[in-house]
């Protein structure tokens, strides 16, 4: 029997795998993070007053995207092989990151929107929903099986997938990444992504104000554009977004009286 005081050596748990290949490739990826103190406190008056609970990564996505139709730079993404050379995705795909407990043990998935300009705030809510309620080795089943393959494997997956794929790279991998950590009252300086956009908010302060920062690939955008990006978005949050929010309270007030 071995003596716990000398400690012990095990192989990478599979809950860790799939983390351990991102930050890989990530530093293939110049990535430069631009913040902006956004009053969001039209659209957060908005979503308490909702009849449908939408939640902040829902508006998020939904408000991104829609800037997206306006910023094509958004929806490129740069290869390097065989030659250096940009491809435009026709519509976004979001990326959310999820952690859900496996058998007690913390994994994290990303789960895939598409086409979420083009959605209703109430359906990418039920989609995000599905990512955090349903069996995960069936919703997230291949990036379960990926986890489990050998590193040689993945890795090469992985480099397919962000170097020769283009069409299928935007529903493998997504144009743009969201991560937060605002529900436990935290904040990430820079999430690892290996998308064009990676999007990241904090919590609200007493004010309505929270700090968004939106890292991007610098060999695609540079630092006024995305000065733009986040007052657009910020434009869309607070107008857009609080009018479906409005509708979806008439739309509830209308199926009552029926």
């Amino acid at each position: 029997m071995s003596d716990p005081r000398n400690g012990s050596r095990f192989r990478i748990p599979a809950s860790r795998r799939l983390s351990w290949d991102l930050l890989a490739f990530r530093h293939t990826i110049p990535l430069c993070a631009h913040d902006r103190r956004m009053n969001l406190t039209g659209i957060a008056e908005a979503r308490k007053a909702s009849a449908r609970r939408i939640s902040w990564p829902a508006l998020f996505i939904k408000a991104y995207s829609l800037v997206a139709r306006e910023y094509p730079e958004l929806r490129q993404t740069w290869y390097r092989w065989p030659w250096a050379h940009l491809y435009q995705h026709p519509s976004s795909v979001a990326t959310l990151t999820v952690q859900r407990h496996v058998n007690e043990e913390p994994w994290l998935f990303w789960g895939q929107i598409r086409n979420p300009e083009s959605r209703s705030l109430a359906e990418i809510q039920d989609a995000i929903d599905v990512f955090m309620n349903e069996e995960p080795q069936r919703i997230f089943a291949k990036q379960w099986q990926l986890a489990h393959m050998p590193t040689i494997i993945r890795r090469s997956i992985w480099w397919w997938n962000l170097n020769v794929e283009t069409r299928k790279r935007a529903t493998r991998i997504g144009t743009f990444f969201l991560s937060t950590l605002a529900g436990l009252g935290a904040e990430i300086q820079l999430p690892p992504s290996v998308q064009t956009g990676c999007l990241t908010y904090g919590p609200l302060d007493d004010n309505g104000t929270v700090r968004v920062t939106l890292a991007y690939d610098h060999r695609i955008m540079d630092g006024a554009l995305v000065a733009r990006i986040l007052n657009s978005l910020e434009e869309t949050l607070n107008q857009c977004l609080v009018a479906e929010l409005s509708s979806l309270n008439n739309s509830a007030v209308v199926s009552k009286a029926a």
